[in-house]
């Protein structure tokens, strides 16, 4: 069983405001995009900084939501919170994405879920040979990307340090965050 964990807590200083509020010019909320592309998994967990009480508005009440008290640290306070919550379940890994990512859909979430699984599975997607999100990150792994994700790096650094299987993806989306508006 694997858990969708999205990542929506950040202020979006580059981006003038938090991510998981925006929405696109047609009126299509980022948080709600992003939780529809991780319907492929068993179960969706939000993980909320600023902003959070708006944004916790705005989800399905089939999504659970995770407020991140450090979330001001960065994208690793954001994953340790969620990977830490989800400890307690039976959950065999857990499919990380970001909210920033408009063109991520659940065919790529699929391919990346038909891929690989297991508790000691480390995979993610790739763009054209280019690693991106989402990742899937086996329980076999949780403890080690808990210790490793400081600041804004989340996993970067314990991915870097092992091999993580690559999903090509770049025939269902270009993976790219935004940033800026």
């Amino acid at each position: 069983m694997t858990v969708g964990l999205l990542l929506a807590a950040g202020a979006g200083a580059r981006f003038g405001g938090p991510k998981a509020l925006a929405r696109d010019d047609d009126g299509t909320s980022w948080l709600l995009r992003s939780v529809q592309a991780l319907r492929p998994c068993a179960e969706i967990v939000v993980v909320l900084g600023a902003g959070a009480e708006q944004a916790a508005a705005l989800l399905p009440m089939s999504v659970s939501r995770i407020r991140a008290e450090d979330w001001a640290e960065g994208m690793g306070a954001s994953l340790r919170a969620g990977l830490l919550a989800l400890a307690t379940t039976d959950h065999d890994a857990a499919l990380v994405s970001l909210v920033d990512l408009p063109d991520v859909d659940a065919a790529v979430v699929a391919r990346l879920l038909d891929a690989a699984d297991g508790r000691g599975v480390l995979a993610r997607a790739a763009y054209d040979g280019v690693p991106g999100h989402p990742v899937l990150i086996g329980r076999d792994h949780w403890d080690g990307v808990v210790a490793a994700a400081v600041g804004d790096r989340g996993a970067r650094d314990y991915l870097a340090a092992h091999e993580v299987a690559l999903v090509e993806c770049g025939d269902l989306a270009t993976g790219a965050d935004v940033d800026r508006r």
